[in-house]
């Protein structure tokens, strides 16, 4: 006889909730946040209505969970940042991280921008753009040497931003994913004063 372990469980149930917030985040970013309904996201999935609330019990659930996970990333990496020497090496290995967060979650940016008006008024917006300054703030000062001059500082943020920017931009109009990343991260490196050959392989 098979042991049904609670491990089982929570795995299938992690897999689940992840499937229903890929499939939502699909759904807001083709037909618009208002026009999407927690029925037609269970119907996509195959799943009731009741067991989607066993996960996310509204729309602005599932999109703080998107926003949360992207945050929750942003915070690993500034605690990183700040247990490594300030070094060019670290400064290479920082702006190489936030790439990779800021590409893995280019689709959740892209979809909050495609629906702007809907999302601007949920409760959480306000907190949301706060809470990514606060972030964004904390790994400009990682960039940079303590006492940094305003330009020094406004390179920095330059780099992270055209991070940002370029990802959202042309991560769905190249053939190459990898190519477009490569330049992201030459050109932030170079904002940042850092030579490509600095970044860890």
């Amino acid at each position: 006889m098979t042991e049904n372990t609670g491990g089982e469980h929570h795995d299938r149930g992690r897999d689940t909730r992840a499937r229903l917030r890929e499939l939502a985040l699909q759904l807001f970013a083709e037909q618009g946040y208002e026009k999407t309904s927690l029925r037609e996201i269970a119907e996509h999935l195959g799943v009731t209505k009741a067991a989607l609330y066993y996960y996310f019990k509204s729309k602005e659930d599932i999109v703080r969970s998107l926003v949360e996970d992207y945050m929750a990333d942003m915070d690993e990496l500034i605690e990183w940042g700040k247990a490594q020497p300030r070094t060019a090496a670290t400064r290479a290995e920082i702006v190489r991280r936030y790439l990779r967060i800021a590409a893995d979650g280019a689709g959740v940016f892209r979809m909050l921008q495609q629906n702007q008006a809907a999302v601007a008024s949920l409760a959480s917006a306000k907190e949301r753009g706060e809470l990514f300054r606060e972030r964004l703030d904390a790994i400009i000062d990682l960039l940079v040497d303590p006492g940094a001059t305003l330009r020094e500082q406004v390179r920095a943020a330059s780099a992270l931003m055209s991070v940002n920017i370029g990802c959202l931009r042309y991560q769905n109009q190249v053939s190459s994913r990898e190519e477009l990343e490569r330049i992201l991260l030459d050109v932030a490196m170079e904002l940042v004063g850092l030579a490509p050959a600095d970044t860890p392989a």
